[in-house]
């Protein structure tokens, strides 16, 4: 599949936390997150991870689109570590739009650049040579060519977006860091220091608030989902911010998702283990009769946007 004829999708990083570059990785692959949406010649960038930085390097290597759109979905290091790295920062003649969680351009701004300051990095971003605007978005909603993009909230530590991105009529959700069951956990840690009332109340606002996060993503042709833990590690680790694959994959049938990508994996699982997890969580889809495709988001796939 050439990727030059294509309306696309095409992933870059795929791993959580941290990169992972070693031998028992690389069929998933071991960069941090960066996803490349691609649509008569506008460029959109999920996420600014390691991955952002081969990217980069064939970006310069062309000469055809010399503007792109970035959108963050916070500010945590495996997303934005690719950022002081990315070549066209540094090129004049390119125009690099960025948005991100932040009250205004000027917060987004200092967010970036607090990662390229002494002692962090030896260059800061007044040496970007390329054209960056900094952008806001009115109700959290903005449109880059023929992409049209609404922010939402997630579960996640600190202030963190996901994304809903309608282009050809398709809609795609990018959701990289997304704990599924945090309000569900909250109760029952909780729960003791409740009156039946005030539990109730509770409840009534978690069903409320799952009902919402199903209807943001619902009958979505892509979803790009937080999948970084088994059950197991899950529960060692709730609060943290990431979900469980298995709540990934309910959570993706019950919205009645077309195609469902594991997405941000543990980085300390190899690649046999994620495999023997994608084969878990099609084992059950096919228990619930469920007609949605899930696949391991990896490292260089490229999905035909207009055949999706």
């Amino acid at each position: 599949m050439n990727a030059d004829d294509l309306n696309y999708i095409r992933f870059w990083g795929v791993r959580g936390s941290f990169p992972s570059p070693f031998g028992s990785h690389m069929r998933v692959g071991g960069n941090t997150s960066c996803v490349e949406l691609r649509a008569d010649g506008h460029i959109l960038i999920c996420d600014g991870g390691s991955g952002i930085i081969p990217f980069g390097n064939t970006l310069v290597a062309q000469s055809e689109i010399k503007e792109l759109t970035i959108i963050l979905t916070h500010y945590h290091w495996d997303h934005i570590s690719g950022l002081p790295f990315f070549v066209p920062a540094f090129v004049p003649g390119w125009k690099i739009n960025i948005f991100a969680p932040g009250d205004s351009k000027e917060e987004i701004e200092r967010r970036i650049s607090g990662q390229m300051v002494d002692p962090y990095f030896p260059v800061e971003v007044e040496t970007w040579m390329a054209d960056i605007h900094y952008l806001s978005a009115p109700n959290n909603q903005l449109e880059y060519g023929p992409f049209k993009i609404e922010a939402f909230n997630v579960h996640h530590p600190g202030s963190t977006f996901g994304y809903r991105i309608k282009v050809h009529d398709k809609t795609i959700i990018y959701a990289s860091d997304n704990e599924l069951k945090f309000i569900e956990q909250s109760i029952v840690n909780r729960q003791d220091e409740m009156s039946e009332e005030e539990l109730q109340l509770i409840k009534a606002m978690e069903a409320e608030e799952l009902a919402s996060s199903l209807d943001v993503i619902r009958d979505a042709h892509v979803f790009i989902h937080d999948a970084q833990y088994t059950p197991e590690d899950y529960a060692k680790k709730r609060g943290w911010g990431h979900s469980c694959y298995i709540d990934t994959a309910n959570f993706a049938m019950d919205a009645n998702v077309k195609q469902l990508y594991l997405f941000h994996v543990d980085p300390n699982y190899d690649d046999t283990k994620i495999e023997g997890l994608h084969r878990s969580a099609v084992k059950l889809i096919l228990e619930r009769h469920s007609k949605m495709d899930c696949h391991i988001a990896r490292e260089g796939l490229i999905l035909d946007i207009d055949k999706l």
